[in-house]
């Protein structure tokens, strides 16, 4: 009994590390929003997988010049005048190869979708979003860091 017990537990530590890397090669997960010209973190995001497709939804807003419950007032459709909190800015992203994208992205402070582009940084622990219209070389990127 005592061997399998040792057995059980060098299993873990061997694939404890591979169990955590697993976990961390996806977009999906809990991630706070850094702006791209302060460095601040602006909010928490959620990214899930919907069938294959991801989708994030925001979860707090931490920074945000209309107060503490800020709503999508640049929005159109649906969204406008919604709070940002709750609200999916980003849908339809897809793995191809080691980026995910073909999905839209939604900037709540100017109402503007765009293309969005996913690339995994730091071993999962970074998430390059980077936002553009037409071609990926013409747009922006936020450097997204994994919650713990």
């Amino acid at each position: 009994m005592k061997r399998l017990s040792h057995i059980a537990i060098a299993a873990c530590l061997l694939l404890g590390p591979t169990i955590t890397w697993a976990a961390d090669n996806t977009p999906v997960g809990t991630w706070r929003q850094v702006d791209d010209a302060t460095g601040k973190v602006k909010s928490i995001i959620q990214i899930s997988d919907n069938n294959g497709q991801l989708q994030a939804k925001v979860l707090q807003v931490l920074i945000s010049d209309d107060g503490p419950h800020p709503v999508c007032k640049k929005c159109d459709g649906d969204r406008k005048d919604q709070p940002i909190e709750g609200m999916t800015i980003m849908w339809g992203v897809a793995k191809n190869g080691d980026v995910w994208d073909g999905g839209k992205i939604l900037d709540p402070a100017s109402g503007t979708v765009y293309k969005v582009k996913l690339s995994m940084e730091d071993g999962g622990q970074k998430l390059d979003v980077r936002g553009y219209v037409g071609f990926a070389l013409m747009g922006r990127t936020q450097v997204w860091i994994r919650q713990q």
